[in-house]
């Protein structure tokens, strides 16, 4: 799950939600999500207040981490390159995202259209909504 369907999801207080916060929602009904630090510090960073940041925490807090090992943080570097040599530039924290996604056979659910571009040169699976 990326950051901003989390951000999206947990912290969106009126208006229509996407298909994916949606989804989300009923991933976690299911108790069907995985949790990477470095996702819940993008979602945490994108608050706007104290208030907020302490509700969304809480909520975050709810769900355990699965933090990456060695292999994963390689792969991380590997698809960074690949991407990077075919013109497609994007963050650590995305190809750590994908390299986390591939090792564990778990899709991406995400909001975010620089995955797709990633997909074309990395086996990252994203979740079609």
């Amino acid at each position: 799950m990326d950051s901003d369907v989390w951000s999206e999801g947990l912290r969106k207080r009126s208006g229509e939600l996407s298909p994916e916060a949606l989804l989300l929602a009923e991933l976690i009904r299911e108790s069907r999500v995985q949790m990477l630090g470095c996702i819940r510090q993008e979602a945490l960073q994108g608050c706007r207040d104290r208030a907020q940041f302490d509700r969304l925490r809480g909520a975050l807090a709810a769900f355990p981490e699965r933090p990456p090992m060695q292999a994963e943080y390689e792969r991380a570097a590997e698809f960074f390159y690949l991407c990077r040599s075919h013109g497609v530039q994007g963050s650590s924290t995305d190809y750590l995202l994908c390299a986390c996604s591939v090792a564990w056979g778990l899709p991406i659910l995400t909001k975010d259209r620089d995955f797709a571009r990633y997909a074309a040169y990395i086996p990252v699976t994203l979740v079609q909504v």
